[in-house]
């Protein structure tokens, strides 16, 4: 039976990965996601549009989602950006304010509209980041916005049980147009800050990860080989941070 799953972020670099795995095994998936996203990439499958800074914008895309089908089988909050890395000192207050909007109140709220669409025996995955846990310098606006995240998906894995299982997943750096300015947000074309070389040299799968290194996890918390699960974080990040 084909599975009805919505991807919040759909239209970006793990997101079309995710798209991609999820249609060719025969799920039914809509994508939200700006429409400057969609009108880049073009998803194949229904698209909704959404912006996770206006709660006008995600109630009124929840609405669509809710007229589409009658209810959703899973659903993944991929949305999320940092188009810079700045120390605590030289962080503008409007950057904090921002990144902790777009990455965790947009997600509070996207919860909010989209939990009560759920069906019973659904799964949720919020895609969350290593640096939530593994701090490193430069990462404050973003690492808090993360681990904020983390925590609301814990609470929503509770308040939601047994109907709903929520899960995250926080990977390391994977390369895509999030590290080069962020989807839909910008042309995709910014000069990575981070080092990739000092990265990789302490990435025990000396690598850098691909959006199929993340698809992965998610289509298993997605599914039934999961069904035992909620509440839980899956670290996918080639082995730097082992908690």
């Amino acid at each position: 039976m084909s599975r009805r799953i919505a991807i919040l972020g759909g239209a970006g670099g793990i997101g079309r990965a995710l798209v991609a795995a999820l249609t060719e095994a025969g799920d039914d998936v809509v994508v939200l996601d700006l429409p400057a996203s969609i009108e880049r990439h073009r998803p194949t499958t229904r698209t909704i549009d959404i912006d996770v800074l206006s709660e006008e914008a995600i109630n009124t895309a929840a609405r669509e989602l809710a007229d589409h089908w009658p209810a959703v089988d899973g659903y993944v909050h991929l949305a999320g950006y940092n188009p810079s890395i700045h120390s605590v000192a030289d962080t503008p207050t409007d950057y904090f304010d921002n990144i902790v909007s777009g990455n965790l109140r947009g997600a509070f709220l996207s919860a909010k509209a989209i939990m009560p669409l759920m069906s019973d025996g659904g799964s949720v995955v919020m895609i969350a980041s290593g640096l939530g846990r593994y701090i490193r310098p430069g990462f404050a606006s973003y690492a808090s916005a993360k681990a904020g995240l983390m925590a609301l998906a814990n609470t929503l894995a509770l308040e939601y049980a047994p109907k709903v299982r929520v899960n995250t997943v926080a990977p390391g750096f994977v390369d895509t147009a999030f590290s080069h300015g962020g989807t839909g947000i910008s042309d995709e074309t910014a000069e990575i800050e981070v080092d990739l070389a000092k990265y990789v040299s302490v990435i025990p799968l000396a690598r850098v990860a691909e959006p199929e290194d993340i698809v992965g996890p998610i289509r298993f918390l997605l599914g039934p080989e999961s069904a035992y699960m909620t509440g839980q974080v899956l670290w996918v990040n080639g082995g730097a941070y082992m908690p």
